[in-house]
């Protein structure tokens, strides 16, 4: 791909992305049980002459859970874009080295023991990510951390934490029924108390990821250019990794575990605009709020009577699309 084809297809996609994102916001505040118009939407927001029942609908149900889709699926795919990056690897994902499983792990603890802490689940998930990526970086270290053994020990990580998982919900599985649709992973349920407990953590981390662009950019270049250059390598590292541990941990707080967004997302923008991270991290934040309000709305709609947990959907979607990119050697 020559610089001037690169060049259009960002701008192509700067453009195309916000507006694909705005017609999905819309698809979801209009489609459900009860289908709404452009214009009674519009009467719910001026005041103009709405319908009791369509304000009901729109502020009380839908709206919020469109709000917490947009933050979560950014929050996943800046954490995946993010991740990518520090290990030069396309299968860093949350979910896939473990980062998500240690947010999960909190969050079910807490659930289930302490379900009265239920407002700090934001925050225990947090730690639960933090923790976990601090002892991936620690199992990899030896006289740096290099990506490879990182995601080797990841993959560990996860799977030791989802047998702790399972060994906890089988000892308490009096206490399960409410943990399962969360595991799942969906957004069912959610109002503007789970929005308002998740936003100030998801918005800090997304503001954050400003500051990250140039030191991904930089750990592009391989650890002795980025040293050359005067980087304090492995502190970038671990600061972007803390980071990518605050937002996956935000995301899995209140919607459970969902996979592939922040796999997917960030990949498919690498292959289109390049890995530049002044342009792939701004887009995969837009291209993962789009994709997750989009699967959400799909997932309560397309299969009524029944409301389908939005991460069976994307894992089913996600999946194939994984193999694909693994067929034609996208991944390699």
């Amino acid at each position: 791909m020559n610089v001037q084809q690169r060049s259009r297809r960002r701008k192509a996609a700067f453009i195309l992305t916000p507006i694909l994102l705005l017609f999905i916001v819309f698809y979801g505040l209009s489609y459900g049980s009860v289908p709404i118009s452009f214009q009674q939407i519009w009467a719910v927001f001026t005041s103009a002459d709405s319908q009791p029942v369509n304000e009901k609908i729109i502020m009380n149900l839908r709206l919020p859970r469109v709000l917490i889709g947009l933050l979560v699926g950014a929050c996943l795919a800046a954490a995946g874009a993010l991740l990518q990056g520090v290990m030069k690897n396309p299968l860093a994902d949350p979910g896939i080295i473990g980062v998500s499983a240690g947010g999960g792990l909190a969050a079910i603890t807490a659930m289930i023991l302490f379900p009265q802490l239920s407002y700090l689940l934001p925050m225990l998930a947090f730690l639960g990510a933090f923790i976990t990526a601090l002892v991936i970086y620690l199992l990899a270290w030896d006289k740096g951390a290099s990506p490879l053994k990182i995601i080797l020990a990841g993959v560990a990580i996860n799977a030791l934490l989802g047998a702790v998982t399972n060994g906890i919900m089988v000892i308490y599985s009096d206490r399960v029924q409410a943990v399962l649709p969360w595991l799942a992973g969906g957004l069912s349920g959610r109002s503007w108390y789970h929005l308002g407990f998740m936003a100030p953590y998801a918005l800090i981390g997304l503001a954050l990821t400003v500051f990250a662009v140039k030191p991904a950019n930089l750990l592009l270049l391989g650890d002795d250019s980025a040293k050359l250059l005067g980087q304090k390598v492995e502190l970038q590292r671990f600061l972007l990794i803390v980071l990518s541990a605050l937002l996956a941990g935000t995301a899995v707080s209140v919607a459970g575990l969902i996979g592939f967004v922040g796999l997917v997302v960030p990949h498919a923008f690498r292959l289109l605009i390049g890995d530049d991270y002044r342009f792939l991290l701004p887009l995969s934040i837009l291209g993962g709020a789009a994709l997750v309000v989009l699967a959400d709305t799909i997932a309560r709609t397309w299969f009524d009577p029944i409301e389908l947990p939005v991460g069976i959907l994307l894992a089913a979607l996600g999946a194939p699309f994984f193999l694909y990119l693994l067929k034609k050697r996208r991944l390699m």
